[in-house]
């Protein structure tokens, strides 16, 4: 089996859970690469097996079975990027705070592995969102998991999204910005702006406002098979693009349009964990006496 890993900095306790981590997988004769800016941190800081290898952006991981996310929702997002259109199995292994895509804790980080080797999981797939502009400005990597993002800069104005389905007008938000969020940003970014929460599964988009100027302008659930088209207009000439957890500033005028990726990401998920466990435990539903006691959360 090959594995690759991909993560961010961590707290110094999580070390002796890494360590563990990686003499395992080599105990297993697993081939292991990590990430060249991940290897550097971890080998200042880990006794790294020997044979690992490492990689970087735009290397072919076609041979990899599974890729490891360590960190927090972010890393995840990000390791979404790396994998594309390979659609790898990713196990989120959570060092961060929330852990709500990355659920697997580094206690039970031993119990995961031996899992995966057992084939004791299920693979849950996500759908992305593409986003297609004129002219290209995510350099080609143009998908995201929980959602795109239209945004005023700073501290300038609201801004105006004409907004289109199919090419028939929706509407047109005053708000500081709109956003498209996936069933899996459902629980993020969408959700502060008073969106709804969807079950991965959904076949829809959520279009949400964020701070419109119209009370009565609320979040609306389309489906995925439409096209959502965009044009911008405010006092700046500049605006924010946001996919995920990549910004980037852009001018009026910028063609945009958004829809279903054709292809998915593959979450490594263990037998007792599922979508409605982290619903109850991230986001503390069912804390309620009123509730039976013998539901675990």
């Amino acid at each position: 089996m090959k594995i690759a890993i991909l993560g961010k900095p961590f707290d110094e306790e999580t070390l002796p859970f890494l360590q563990a981590l990686l003499d395992d997988l080599v105990a297993r004769r697993t081939e292991v690469i990590i990430v060249e800016s991940f290897h550097t941190y971890l080998d200042n800081r880990l006794r790294l097996p020997e044979g690992i290898g490492t990689f970087r952006r735009g290397d072919s991981l076609r041979d990899v079975q599974f890729v490891f996310s360590i960190g927090g929702d972010g890393t995840l997002l990000d390791t979404v990027t790396y994998v594309g259109a390979l659609q790898i199995p990713i196990l989120g292994i959570n060092t961060g705070r929330l852990g709500f895509l990355a659920t697997i804790t580094v206690e039970r980080i031993a119990q995961a592995i031996d899992a995966l080797f057992k084939g004791h999981f299920v693979l849950e797939e996500r759908s992305l969102i593409r986003v297609e502009t004129d002219p290209e400005v995510f350099d080609g990597i143009n998908f995201g998991l929980n959602e795109f993002s239209i945004l005023k800069r700073d501290t300038s104005s609201m801004i105006v999204v004409h907004t289109y389905i199919d090419g028939e007008y929706l509407n047109s938000y005053w708000a500081d910005g709109l956003i498209v969020a996936t069933p899996t940003g459902s629980t993020g970014y969408s959700l502060s702006c008073g969106g709804p929460v969807m079950l991965p599964q959904t076949n829809n988009f959520i279009i949400a406002p964020v701070c419109p100027h119209n009370l009565n302008v609320r979040p609306l659930i389309v489906s995925d098979r439409s096209v959502i088209s965009f044009e911008i207009e405010g006092r700046s000439n500049n605006f924010l693009l946001s996919l995920d957890s990549r910004s980037v500033a852009v001018d009026a005028g910028i063609q945009i349009a958004v829809r279903r990726e054709n292809f998915a990401v593959r979450l490594v998920k263990l037998n007792h964990v599922n979508f409605l466990t982290t619903l109850r435990s991230k986001l503390n539903w069912g804390l309620d006496k009123r509730n039976p006691a013998g539901i675990l959360l």
